[in-house]
């Protein structure tokens, strides 16, 4: 079921901004995250955990520049038979690499993307991928530019009428 975001209260519009502003690395971030809140440790965190079980938020992550700690980042597709899909999609996600994948209807139908440590790194695991499943047709689609590394959404103006 998808949340409606007017279910949020003036709080948890708040809450989720100063989230989006950022989560210090310090030894009690959620203590931080209260103290610009004018609120407390315990609140934040229960907050934060109710909103994740009413599926408000996915995940809480960071956000790293992979480039900034020698990583480099890679865009595959492939073409893969429709009633393999799950089979090839859990080979896909055996390689702590690869971020994420899904499914679009094209003829290259399994996308996924894979931050390494090296481009010889990225090029072992497609192998391997190609091994594993019998299928050959993978496009490598280098990252050259990042378009998009930080999404911002304005929830406390949302909430005003």
């Amino acid at each position: 079921m998808a949340f409606d975001d007017k279910e949020l209260t003036e709080e948890d519009r708040r809450l989720l901004a100063a989230m989006q502003e950022g989560f210090l690395p310090v030894p009690q971030p959620f203590k931080e995250t209260a103290e610009r809140l004018g609120s407390t440790e315990s609140d934040v965190i229960a907050g934060l955990r109710r909103l994740k079980e009413e599926g408000a938020i996915r995940r809480l992550g960071a956000i790293i520049d992979s480039r900034k700690i020698g990583y480099t980042g890679t865009l595959c597709a492939m073409k893969v038979p429709g009633e393999r899909i799950p089979e090839v999609a859990e080979a896909i996600n055996s390689f702590p690499e690869v971020t994420h994948n899904y499914v679009r209807e094209y003829e290259y139908n399994v996308w996924f993307t894979i931050l390494a440590p090296s481009v010889d790194r990225i090029n072992d695991i497609l192998a391997t991928i190609k091994k594993n499943t019998g299928i050959p047709e993978v496009i490598n689609l280098s990252a050259r530019r990042i378009f998009k590394i930080r999404v911002r959404f304005d929830l406390e103006g949302a909430a005003k009428p």
